[in-house]
């Protein structure tokens, strides 16, 4: 009887991912802490040019990243194994995902609602439940997206719109990537699709309400953006002489410098792009990600000890930042020590000690039980 030996999982690893994993988080920490002081009636800088598109832009590039990576890894599997494991994808996600979220969710509604400290005008108790078996049911079915467009803002799960967007991609992503060869026309359909939609549907619904949850979930699922960090992990993943033509015009320092200035300059005049704004500025996160990531003459690296572990704890740091926002609000409020120059390191200290312990004695038990369901071994597994 001849035995066959498992051969162990492939390992991959990309170079400043977790370093760009924290940027992106700490836009969105900075976004919603002036969004926060604006509902707790501090002075704020909501209004300022850049603060009023960062939020925003910090979750188009965590799309353009897990659109990267994820993507990656499916091109990989399917050209080590010969397929894709649809099961094993899910399983693996859903150990990464699904325990914090629903944690969030308990927290959000069944808990912070009944304490007073957290409570914040014109979001109580009775504004949060609200609907409270319609709004289960859409976080439940991961349709958090669903829930800001239909109902009222729910403080602390309000950023879960983002995981809602991440994970409906997911349910459709690897069976798209097991069934289409051509990943070209895959990625370039799956954007085309999506911006028609965007732009021609609405038009076919009555103006009004229905129209305007249509436009507001539509907009809160751009699964474009994500498929555009799919189109540079293809870039990077295929060896053609298409693509290495323009690895060798994206891998240029010059190229490398004027991208990220441009983007750096959009970023701090606050430039709107109209109709196209997440889409332009995938793009320009996609270079700049391509070059971190899979450049060995990049300009420079982020690559540390503080932003890998920053970056290893993110998904922490994304989730629980509302929490400790309004917590450090008010209590340095409470004390007369509202600063920004005090608030902002209070803020983070607190939520990158919640994310660390989050993911040391929480998270990193389900996470642990991926490499049962894996091919490849990412990120930092590899440096487990």
């Amino acid at each position: 009887m001849t035995v066959t030996k498992q051969l162990p999982p492939v390992k991959i690893y990309f170079e400043n991912l977790n370093a760009i994993r924290f940027i992106a988080a700490l836009l969105v920490i900075i976004f919603h802490t002036e969004k926060f002081k604006l509902f707790l009636n501090v002075p704020d800088y909501s209004g300022n040019r850049v603060v009023s598109i960062i939020g925003s832009l910090g979750v188009v590039l965590f799309f353009v990243l897990s659109g990267f990576l994820i993507s990656f890894l499916l091109f990989k599997e399917q050209e080590i194994t010969k397929t894709i494991s649809i099961k094993d994808f899910y399983i693996r996600r859903i150990l990464r995902i699904w325990p914090l979220y629903f944690l969030i969710v308990i927290l959000a509604l069944f808990i912070i609602p009944f304490i007073n400290f957290f409570t914040i005008t014109g979001f109580e108790r009775n504004i949060v439940y609200d609907n409270l078996i319609y709004k289960l049911l859409l976080y439940v079915f991961f349709l958090p997206n669903m829930v800001l467009a239909l109902f009222a803002f729910i403080p602390y799960a309000s950023q879960l719109w983002s995981i809602g967007a991440e994970e409906q991609f997911y349910l459709v992503w690897p069976f798209l990537n097991k069934k289409i060869n051509n990943k070209w026309l895959l990625l370039s359909g799956v954007i085309f699709i999506y911006l028609i939609i965007k732009f021609y549907v609405p038009f076919l619904i009555p103006s009004g309400v229905y129209r305007d949850v249509f436009v507001q979930f539509w907009e809160s699922m751009p699964i474009d953006c994500m498929a555009i960090g799919g189109l540079f992990a293809l870039i990077i993943h295929e060896t053609s002489p298409f693509t290495l033509f323009i690895r060798k015009i994206l891998f240029n320092k010059l190229f490398q410098w004027i991208i990220l200035i441009l983007t750096v300059s959009l970023i701090y005049l606050g430039i709107h792009f109209p109709y196209f704004q997440y889409e332009v500025y995938s793009v320009l996160f996609g270079i700049l990600i391509c070059n971190f990531a899979a450049n060995k003459n990049r300009i420079f690296s982020m690559e540390n000890s503080t932003t890998n572990f920053l970056g290893k704890i993110s998904y922490g740091l994304y989730m629980f930042h509302p929490i400790a926002i309004v917590f450090s609000i008010k209590l340095l409020r409470k004390f007369h020590l509202l600063s920004n120059y005090i608030l902002y390191p209070v803020i983070l200290i607190l939520v990158i000690v919640m994310s660390a312990l989050s993911y040391e004695f929480f998270e990193k038990k389900f996470l642990n039980k991926k490499l049962k369901y894996s091919k490849l071994i990412s990120g930092d597994s590899v440096k487990d």
